[in-house]
């Protein structure tokens, strides 16, 4: 399998249980697409489940790794942010953007910072301000509905969701300035969860639907994001990629729940990663 694309992964490194680029890294590298990484911070553990976990933050490290890298001449294919902890990395990360954009680079950002209709703890409206104005100047943005509703500053509705409410989210978020919209967390009844896309070029609207695994899993939203990250850079289409990523990602979460081991140490993503290489064979 050849090396086709070179993705940096602007994300934290979590030591123990699945998430960020513990996650980033090996799903990325099985779509035959290399993933340089941008560690923000260091921690013993992610921050779900766990007590007391150690955290080292690497705000003034990230400048100087990317301004070697611009020494070296080291180019991109795309970039792909998560978790943000402070304005401070979200103003780094958008300089870092960038310092390396050409017109073919991909910018994707995941803009974690809430789900289940809360911000994470620490995360203030300054915060959403922020993230809003990075996901403005992405090529993709992959929120979920709770991220949605803070970014348009609407109120968060949990339960079902109609196609129309899905579509205005859309539009709204590709009104930010992305290219492409992912909304993840989309369900339209009890037994059904999933994501739409929405390409504003095309007008393209799509919805990728799986059945509902219940629970809570740490990690799923990296895990989806990597996995669509991999099958984009690998030319497969936005509503290919969402299908491929949404598919994955539930299939690492029944192997977890079949398990019975929790939703502390993450989805065994691992499991499946071979036929997701297969895909690009």
């Amino acid at each position: 399998m050849n090396q086709l694309k070179r993705v940096a992964a602007v994300h934290d490194i979590s030591g123990v249980g699945k998430c960020s680029l513990t996650v980033a890294l090996p799903i990325i590298s099985a779509a035959g697409v290399e993933c340089s990484v941008l560690p923000t911070a260091v921690l013993s553990t992610h921050t779900g489940g766990f007590e007391g976990f150690t955290f080292c933050d690497l705000t003034d490290e990230m400048m100087p790794i990317a301004e070697h890298w611009k020494k070296e001449g080291i180019t991109f294919d795309a970039f792909y942010s998560g978790y943000l902890g402070s304005l401070a990395q979200i103003d780094l990360v958008q300089n870092i953007f960038e310092m390396f954009r050409t017109s073919k680079t991909v910018v994707m950002v995941d803009p974690v910072m809430a789900d289940h209709g809360e911000l994470y703890s620490l995360f203030t409206l300054d915060h959403v301000k922020g993230m809003a104005k990075l996901c403005g100047c992405a090529d993709i943005i992959i929120p979920n509905r709770t991220e949605a509703a803070f970014m348009l500053e609407q109120e968060y509705k949990d339960g079902p969701m109609t196609e129309d409410e899905v579509e205005d989210l859309l539009y709204a978020l590709g009104r930010l300035g992305a290219k492409q919209v992912v909304l993840t967390g989309v369900h339209f009844g009890t037994d059904d969860l999933g994501a739409a896309c929405y390409d504003k070029k095309t007008g393209q609207i799509d919805y990728i639907m799986s059945k509902r695994i219940e629970g809570m899993y740490h990690g799923t939203g990296d895990v989806f994001g990597s996995f669509l990250l991999g099958a984009l850079m690998r030319e497969k289409s936005l509503a290919e990629a969402t299908r491929i990523a949404v598919d994955y990602t539930c299939a690492s979460i029944r192997l977890t729940a079949k398990d019975g081991t929790g939703p502390r140490m993450g989805v065994r993503f691992e499991s499946v990663m071979p036929n997701y290489g297969k895909l690009f064979d």
